[in-house]
């Protein structure tokens, strides 16, 4: 690192927090821009909402599972290995998604693209401390975080753009120029290994564990909604993912080299911080996958109108990070981040007043105002919590807190698309019980059939046409309740994280 600022002086700062930031925008982008494309790939494979999810989900876990690693191959092969090495792998992953002749090979792919940004993404924050003086480095992250959040916010944009234009598998090479510039920088720019001697070592059985835990965890959420909460496979799954995560929390405090060290989370600053995270993390990637599903299934949108849904949002956000990055410098973290909260929750309960007649700037502007909230948090999320670390836990807290918010996304989509699930058929089944009877249904029914007996059919396919018309009815009525409830838990999980920001508040030894 010295040597590189000795050879480009001044400007060395931006250089190399740019060469970061291309990689994270070209690897997180991919976050989100599939979900636009998800009823097409749907169509494409013949696959239901369970499949679907994975599609999404699958690129959150990878990112969680390999975040982690950030620390010990940045100090065993150094900056600028780890960071090749990971857009390598996100090409690779792209072009597997791209060409996937099945959901499964598609999954594959995606898992590659996540396990690249998971190893990317934390790589900027630690190269900002690094290179930033302390009392510049909320400003930085502001910058920063532009790059990290505007990718997942305006990719729907992109996404729907080119779904619309191309076909749905072009999306999934649209980060591939960016990672090739990002791969170019950081060769450039970022830092070799440090020659500090012995290197940490690898902790294997930890990362067993973790993997297992994930996959065990989402596999048996997925097997769920299709198999039934009770079912011995569902159970064996769910035994398995927790009996994996008590492991790995177990041996992390037993190795004498973990991966994620859970002393961090005896640091109430940075345990704070990083429970908002997973909320945090779980609202985001949680209303990006919901609301351009709402859109496309209830109101019909087009996959280019539903990602400009996302675009009024992604463009405060430009204006709103630098804002609180300098506020990151000289508020107490939990001023910013409350403030955040309590507007992504304002704008979450506005979202469970949606429905079919819902104009698209309006819904535009509810979204817009939990993404001003988020971007003020955001900052001060990040820097708050490795500021209340000690200078030897700060490569591991960069991960720690960047797993918090990634894990709490995975968990929050599949856990809101079983949500979303659930109440949908709750909904059709109180929908359904109301129909019989009802002199309005009938009257439906009856011209329903007198259209049809115009096109000159016969009754009994009258009668079932009809039948089926209202079963369709019924169900997209359902479906928009079921949306207002997925709505409502968001904003009620941003309201319980304000618990954390209260903590925050109170002084040392309080």
């Amino acid at each position: 690192m010295e040597e590189l600022q000795a050879r480009w002086g001044a400007p060395y700062r931006v250089l190399v927090t740019f060469a970061a930031m291309i990689g994270t925008v070209a690897t997180i982008l991919s976050a989100t821009i599939v979900n636009v494309a998800l009823p097409q790939v749907m169509g494409a494979f013949g696959i239901g909402q369970d499949h679907a999810q994975l599609i999404a989900t699958a690129f959150l876990a990878a990112v969680t599972g390999t975040m982690l690693l950030n620390g010990w191959l940045v100090d065993t092969f150094g900056c600028r290995l780890t960071y090749a090495a990971a857009l390598v792998m996100f090409i690779a992953g792209s072009v597997v998604s791209g060409a996937a002749p099945n959901e499964g090979v598609l999954i594959a792919g995606r898992v590659l693209q996540g396990a690249s940004a998971g190893m990317v993404q934390p790589l900027g924050m630690q190269i900002i401390f690094q290179v930033f003086p302390a009392e510049r480095r909320g400003s930085a992250m502001g910058l920063y975080a532009v790059g990290v959040v505007l990718a997942p916010a305006l990719g729907p944009t992109l996404g729907g753009l080119i779904v619309d234009n191309f076909g749905w598998r072009s999306v999934f090479f649209l980060g591939i120029p960016a990672a090739l510039l990002g791969l170019v920088l950081g060769l450039i720019f970022m830092p070799g290994p440090a020659d500090t001697g012995a290197r940490r070592r690898f902790d294997g059985p930890g990362f067993a564990l973790l993997v297992i835990a994930l996959l065990a965890l989402l596999t048996g959420l997925s097997s769920g909604q299709r198999e039934g909460w009770e079912s011995d496979r569902v159970v064996v799954e769910l035994s398995i993912a927790a009996a994996a995560a008590i492991g790995f929390v177990l041996w992390e405090l037993h190795t004498d080299a973990p991966m994620l060290n859970p002393r961090l989370f005896a640091v109430r600053g940075f345990a704070c911080s990083a429970a908002v995270g997973l909320v945090y993390g779980a609202g985001l990637f949680g209303s990006t996958y919901l609301a351009p599903l709402f859109v496309q299934t209830v109101q019909g949108y087009t996959p280019t109108r539903a990602g400009l849904l996302l675009m009024p949002a992604g463009l405060a956000m430009v204006l709103v990070f630098p804002i609180a990055g300098r506020l990151a410098d000289r508020l107490p973290p939990w001023l910013p981040i409350g403030i955040g909260l309590t507007l992504f929750a304002l704008s979450t309960w506005l979202m469970t007043g949606v429905d079919t007649n819902t104009a698209f700037w309006t819904f535009a502007i509810w979204i817009l105002v939990g993404r001003i909230g988020f971007g003020l948090a955001m900052p001060s999320m990040n820097a708050g919590a490795l500021r209340a670390l000690p200078p030897r836990w700060v490569g591991q807290g960069s991960g720690a807190v960047n797993f918090a918010r990634q894990f709490g996304g995975a968990i929050g989509v599949n856990l809101l698309s079983i949500l979303l699930e659930r109440r949908t058929q709750f909904h059709a089944q109180a929908l359904n019980a109301t129909q019989e009877g009802r002199a309005a249904t009938r009257s439906v029914l009856r011209e329903v059939e007198r259209l049809l007996a115009e096109g000159g059919m016969d009754e009994w396919t009258r009668q079932a046409m009809a039948q089926d018309y209202l079963g369709q009815v019924v169900l997209q009525q359902a479906s928009m309740l079921a949306f207002r409830d997925t709505f409502l838990a968001v904003a009620l999980g941003c309201l319980a994280a304000l618990v954390p920001v209260a903590i925050m508040r109170r002084r040392p030894g309080a």
